[in-house]
């Protein structure tokens, strides 16, 4: 639709134009309902599925979307980008003074921190990604380092500080992240404006975002409207709280002291075999085992497949398209033995040597999982792929539970953790304090149906 403007428009009047179209649409369209794994409705968490990994820019309509809260509406006409704290001048510029800068262009993974959580035992609570919560883009804006030193930053200046538009649910605490300033100032550090090459897209951030490539999606803050120079890491409880790992190994389950955590940072080598899929059942003949792998802040220089449950291993072919921050895809081709049941296997390496590992460190929120990939196959079959179990039902919610628990978010939400009683008390006693209302006298029936419908995994 924005093609067929005219085209003697403003620049600013099409990214204001763009702004009605992207407030204007449904909730979630059917193209969403058919082209992702819907995780929530309300606010808006979407994952995508595993062909997804077959191209190298991942469009905007199959890349995944992670909201804490719901979607702000932005005027792009009266949007403005403040920048104050630790600086020399405090500015306020509009996005046409940002497109008034050199304009710097990334290829980039952006992954949820929580990608993989689902795969953690002892289960952990949060939201519950399988493989997609994560997407290869092409983002463009202004580097973040130019808006600095266009303010002048002091020497002061320790850590960057973000906030958006969103406003938090209830009395939730506002997602606000801070980032070093050595990051800050890289030049791949970008506040992007558009992504594939349009505008950015509510979900993803309109008007403006960080884009922080190599680190995960917690420090990419969407729909900024506020950047402040701070002399310390900020102390928000996104910060201080969340999105926090720990800096020693600990025993799956073990709680951990804040004083033992540290802020996730950049990502880890990592690999996702697209196809086949788990329990394909596949023809006797040449098979194609394709993926993508990606890391941090080091370039992928090697992915290797096993066919025989990690017993021996060989090169895969890596596609042609590579950037530092952007993910590889790879592929091999496999002639089967014969028939049977066989574990496929794939591990990427980068170019610092890190590679993936065969056990995961267990950390309490679910974040980073990087595990070799594993994908089991059955040779010999139809072809056919065997049919996943459906999704069970999520059973009526007690009036009481409603009152409590959906309002602000839906029951999907609910329906994904798998959690015991202990952490199921924990996250009503957190929900509480964000100001959801659970009355003393419900709160044992409220656990008793939590646990009983949404327990641990069997």
């Amino acid at each position: 639709m924005i093609e067929k403007l005219d085209s003697g428009i403003s620049r600013r009047r099409l990214f204001r134009n763009f702004a009605l179209l992207v407030g204007a649409a449904p909730l979630l369209s059917q193209e969403q309902k058919v082209n992702m794994v819907v995780r929530s409705v309300r606010p808006r968490d979407l994952e995508m599925p595993l062909d997804g990994f077959g191209t190298w820019i991942t469009p905007v309509e199959r890349f995944f979307v992670r909201t804490h809260v719901y979607e702000p509406q932005i005027d792009v006409e009266s949007w403005k980008l403040r920048i104050d704290g630790e600086v020399e001048t405090p500015l306020t510029l509009t996005l046409d003074d940002l497109r008034q800068l050199p304009k710097a262009e990334v290829v980039g993974v952006l992954e949820c921190a929580g990608n993989g959580r689902s795969f953690f035992e002892p289960t952990v609570i949060g939201m519950q990604w399988t493989h997609g919560g994560v997407g290869n883009g092409r983002w463009a804006g202004a580097r973040l380092g130019d808006v600095l030193k266009k303010a002048g930053i002091k020497s002061s200046a320790k850590h960057i500080l973000f906030d958006g538009a969103d406003v938090p649910i209830g009395t939730m605490p506002d997602f606000t992240r801070t980032v070093p300033l050595k990051k800050s100032l890289d030049p791949s550090t970008l506040l992007a404006y558009e992504m594939n090459g349009q505008p950015l897209p509510a979900a993803h951030g309109f008007p403006l975002r960080v884009v922080a490539p190599g680190w995960a999606g917690d420090s990419w803050v969407k729909w900024i409207t506020h950047i402040q120079a701070l002399d310390r890491e900020h102390d928000g409880f996104f910060m201080k709280t969340a999105y926090r790992y720990p800096v020693r190994p600990v025993a799956p389950g073990e709680a951990v002291d804040a004083a033992n955590l540290s802020p996730v940072e950049a990502l880890r080598p990592k690999s996702v075999i697209a196809s086949p899929v788990e329990n394909a059942r596949l023809p006797n003949g040449p098979v194609r085992i394709q993926g993508a792998a990606w890391s941090g802040e080091s370039p992928i220089v090697k992915v290797e497949v096993s066919t025989d449950s990690g017993r021996t291993w060989r090169a895969a072919q890596l596609g042609p398209d590579r950037a530092k921050y952007a993910w590889r895809l790879w592929e091999a081709r496999w002639s089967p033995p014969g028939p049977g049941s066989y574990l496929l296997m794939a591990r990427a390496t980068d170019a610092s040597g890190q590679t993936q590992p065969f056990a995961q460190d267990w950390n309490p929120s679910g974040y980073l999982w990087n595990v070799v990939a594993q994908t089991r196959v059955e040779v010999g079959g139809s072809g056919a792929v065997a049919k996943a179990p459906e999704a069970g039902k999520i059973p009526p919610f007690p009036d009481s539970a409603k009152a409590s628990c959906i309002g602000c978010h839906e029951a999907d939400i609910i329906a994904g953790q798998r959690l015991t009683r202990a952490q199921w008390e924990r996250e009503v006693n957190k929900m509480v304090g964000w100001g959801a209302k659970v009355k003393p006298e419900d709160r044992s029936a409220l656990l008793d149906f939590l646990t009983g419908n949404f327990g641990p995994r069997r």
